[in-house]
Formats: structure tokens, C-alpha cells, sequence
């Protein structure tokens, strides 16, 4: 899969196309190796985020997004369909679409 100039990539795009770049490593790697370098990412994001460096910031935004979608295809979860299903129809929490959730309150 490539992506032809476009200016937009839906989730299901990305997914594909980390799949298409990794998928034999990462199933390799199983899906214990690769949530320790969706882990390391996330680490890398918080320093980035601490340092105030908006090019490191989105570039680990970014890395941390390929990663869940790498464990995601590792582990045969279709993240827009995930996100769809918990998120399609407003907040888990109060089903609103501007959560009214209390401010303690996860999610």
C-alpha cells in the first residue's frame, strides 16, 4: 500500500500501512515485544512533551500511533472499528457527545 500524496490518512489507512511496512517483524516480535516499544514511545512522547520541542513532540506523537497500531495488528484488533464502537456514539461514560462526565470521573 502506498499512500498517494494524500492529504489525509484514516485509521484504517494507517493500520494497513504499518501492516504492509512491519507486519512479518512484528509478528515476529509477538505481541510482548512490541507493547515494550509501544512503552518505550510513550516514554519518548512524555520527554518530548517535558522539553517543549513541538517537531520531537509530533514526531513522537506519531511514533507512539504506528506502534498501537503495530500491537494492534499483532493482536488482530481493527482499531477503527474499535474506536467506532466505544467512541461512535458519544462519551462510555454519559453517552454524550461533549462529555458531561464529572471532572473526576475517567474517561
Amino acid at each position: 500500500m502506498q499512500i498517494e500524496n494524500s492529504p489525509t490518512l484514516t485509521l484504517g489507512q494507517l493500520q494497513q500501512l504499518i501492516g504492509t511496512m512491519y507486519s512479518s517483524k512484528d509478528e515476529a516480535r509477538g505481541i510482548d515485544g512490541t507493547f515494550m516499544w509501544l512503552m518505550e514511545e510513550v516514554g519518548e512522547l512524555a520527554a518530548a512533551l517535558r522539553e517543549g520541542d513541538r517537531a520531537a513532540t509530533s514526531a513522537e506523537f506519531a511514533d507512539v500511533l504506528a506502534w498501537l497500531a503495530t500491537i494492534a495488528n499483532v493482536a488482530e484488533v481493527n482499531l477503527e472499528q474499535a474506536v467506532l464502537a466505544k467512541y461512535g456514539s458519544g462519551c462510555p461514560g454519559c453517552g454524550e457527545m461533549v462529555c458531561c462526565c464529572d471532572g473526576a470521573a475517567k474517561p
